[in-house]
C-alpha cells in the first residue's frame, strides 16, 4: 500500500481534518460567499442604476407630455377663436357696405340687413352656437330658458307662452338663456 492510502487508514471515518484544513476550508468557504455577496451587491447596483436612469427618462418624458399638452391647448384657443373672427369678416364687410350707401331706400336697408343678418346666423351655426327659440306650448325647461314672468294662458302650465329674447347655445352649454314668459297654473 502507499503511504496515503495507510495515512487514510490512520485517519478516522468521521472525516476529521487538522485544524489547519479546518481553517483554510472556512476561510475558503468565506472567500467563496465574500465574492458571491460583492457580485450581487454589483448586480443589484447596476440594476439600481439602470432604474434610476429609467425613472429619470420616464419622468422627463411626462414633463416632455405634459407641456406638450398645454401647447397644444394654447394653440386650440388661439386658433379656436382666429376661426370664429374668420367667419364674421363677412357680415363686418356687409355692414360697412350698407354704410356707405347714402342714397339706399328703405326697402334695400331691409334687405342689406337680412343679408347681413343671414350672414351672421350662418357663421355662428359654423361656430356651433345654436340659437334657443322655443315654441309656444313647449315645456318650460330651466337649464335653457328663464322665466321673466307668470301670465295666465289657455294652455298647460309650466309651458312657453312666448320668447322675449332668445338663447343661444354654444357646443351645447347655454350661452345665454332664452328669456320667456311662461303659462301659470290655473
Amino acid at each position: 500500500m502507499s503511504k496515503n492510502t495507510q495515512s487514510e487508514k490512520n485517519q478516522p471515518l468521521t472525516g476529521a481534518r487538522s485544524p489547519e484544513e479546518q481553517e483554510a476550508a472556512q476561510a475558503a468557504n468565506e472567500f467563496d460567499a465574500l465574492t458571491m455577496a460583492q457580485a450581487e451587491v454589483a448586480t443589484l447596483q447596476a440594476k439600481n442604476t439602470e432604474l434610476a436612469d429609467s425613472y429619470l427618462r420616464a419622468k422627463a418624458e411626462t414633463e416632455n407630455a405634459r407641456r406638450r399638452a398645454e401647447d397644444e391647448v394654447a394653440k386650440a384657443r388661439k386658433f379656436a377663436l382666429e376661426s370664429f373672427a374668420e367667419s364674421l369678416l363677412p357680415v363686418t364687410d356687409s355692414l360697412e357696405a350698407g354704410l356707405v350707401l347714402k342714397d339706399a331706400t328703405p326697402e334695400q336697408i331691409r334687405e342689406g340687413a337680412e343679408a347681413t343678418l343671414k350672414q351672421l346666423k350662418s357663421a355662428l351655426e359654423r361656430n356651433k352656437v345654436i340659437e334657443i327659440n322655443p315654441a309656444s306650448g313647449a315645456r318650460f325647461d330651466p337649464h335653457q330658458h328663464q322665466a321673466i314672468s307668470m301670465v295666465p294662458a289657455e294652455q298647460e302650465a309650466n309651458t312657453v307662452v312666448s320668447v322675449l329674447q332668445k338663447g343661444y347655445l354654444i357646443a351645447d352649454r347655454v350661452l345665454r338663456p332664452a328669456l320667456v314668459t311662461v303659462a301659470a297654473q290655473k
